[in-house]
């Protein structure tokens, strides 16, 4: 990274100070300000940290304007077309493709990884039988660190690729075991002669007194999910796992807080949204009536699942999801047709109008990931938990990277105080 200086003046003293400006490998430069308040006596300003980067990071890049989204520099589109989970779980961890041998290998250790300590499987019987999954989920993944204790030195390399390696090879079995618990149904072993998404969807939907059937369109569709939804750089639960890894927390409990951060509808409850709106609609003669209210300025009501806040263009994952969103629904006989006609209906007036198409507002990743749930009978508390397991790939890459970035401080955002001066503590009987 090349270097260049800016200087900042402060108006009120004409005090002056220079400060570098990194240039990324590809890009927008950034400021950097860590000297700022030595200098200058100065805090910036950023809710949300909108402009503001809190790290260097190898592992994705977004260009939102021009709809690119990389994975250590491999577009999407070549990933979720010629890769799978694992091999861009590697990549992600590893940043580079791996050979042969590599990932054999790889394959092999997230295998013998699946089942979780018998101990843990009791955790499921302590929650109430309609808890939510993703409140399971933060449970049961934190106190994975209470099991898994022979790794948790994060200084050490080797005990934290150990608990990346359990980590992601856990996710599935807890998860499908959350839904199960809902349901009544008894905790299935994972099973090794399946691929990882096969194994999830034989956990989630195969009963004792019958042979599973793998629908492979079906496992096409969900491969695709999970590559896409990977890692997508410094969201709000990267953010959280980055923030929690700074205080040397271990790993079970970052993730954790990752899960949490996830759960809110802000970040991760947008695929269930669509499913409501769908639902909402009902009919696709209906639909007129909401495209009216989402564009009265004066209604509060949003259509879900169209534009996104970092593509201002097409979201890119949209486009590879859409293909698949199509092939499942022509081979499943499903019982939610007419609410699939409703979104085809909506897709194209959206594609059509122009109050839509001059916004950039193009249906989007969550748009067809949910429809694509919904038609392979997810229920829609576990929409969340699907994400969870598909971001936890990057998760832990991002995780992994934190650990061995010699810049990195533990997270300590500034503030700016409104409250009151200092005030003079007047004992209770005196105050009137």
């Amino acid at each position: 990274m090349s270097t260049h200086t800016v200087t900042i003046t402060d108006n009120r003293s004409g005090k002056q100070a220079e400060f570098d400006i990194i240039d990324p490998t590809i890009g927008s430069p950034a400021i950097d300000i860590r000297t700022l308040h030595g200098q200058l006596g100065l805090f910036t300003y950023d809710p949300g940290f909108q402009a503001t980067a809190s790290c260097k990071s190898d592992i994705t890049y977004i260009d939102g304007d021009q709809g690119i989204l990389l994975y250590r520099g491999y577009p999407i589109e070549q990933l979720a077309e010629q890769s799978n989970y694992l091999e861009t779980s590697f990549l992600l961890m590893y940043g580079h493709l791996p050979d042969p041998g590599e990932y054999d290998e790889f394959v092999n250790i997230i295998k013998r990884h699946t089942m979780v300590h018998e101990g843990v499987k009791q955790f499921f019987n302590g929650f109430q039988h309609d808890a939510h999954p993703m409140a399971i989920m933060v449970g049961v993944v934190g106190a994975l660190s209470a099991f898994y204790h022979d790794s948790l030195d994060v200084t050490n390399p080797r005990h934290r690729e150990i608990s990346a390696h359990r980590l992601l090879a856990k996710m599935p079995t807890i998860a499908a075991y959350s839904h199960r618990r809902a349901h009544g149904l008894p905790l299935p072993y994972p099973r090794n002669d399946l691929d990882f998404i096969e194994n999830f969807m034989y956990m989630m939907f195969s009963v004792p007194t019958e042979e599973y059937q793998i629908n492979p369109v079906a496992v096409r569709a969900m491969r695709k999910i999970f590559i896409l939804h990977a890692d997508h750089e410094q969201n709000a639960s990267t953010s959280t796992v980055r923030l929690a890894s700074s205080s040397g927390a271990n790993p079970f409990a970052c993730i954790s807080a990752g899960i949490a951060s996830l759960w809110g509808p802000a970040h991760g409850g947008a695929n269930e949204a669509v499913i409501r709106m769908l639902e909402e609609i009902k009919d696709p003669s209906e639909i007129p009536k909401y495209i009216a209210r989402a564009k009265d300025k004066n209604d509060p009501y949003r259509l879900m699942g169209f534009g996104h806040r970092i593509y201002k263009n097409y979201d890119p994952r949209a486009k590879i999801i859409r293909e698949a969103c199509n092939d499942l629904l022509e081979v499943l006989d499903s019982s939610n047709q007419p609410l699939f006609e409703t979104a085809r209906e909506l897709e194209r007036i959206a594609l059509e109008d122009e109050y839509f198409l001059e916004r950039n507002l193009y249906p989007n990743v969550d748009f067809y990931s949910g429809i694509i749930l919904k038609a392979l009978d997810i229920p829609l508390n576990m929409f969340t938990v699907i994400f969870a397991m598909a971001r936890t790939a990057g998760w832990i890459s991002q995780w992994l990277e934190m650990m061995e970035d010699k810049e990195q401080r533990i997270g300590r955002p500034r503030q700016i105080y409104t409250g009151a001066t200092q005030r003079d503590y007047v004992p209770l009987s005196q105050r009137r």
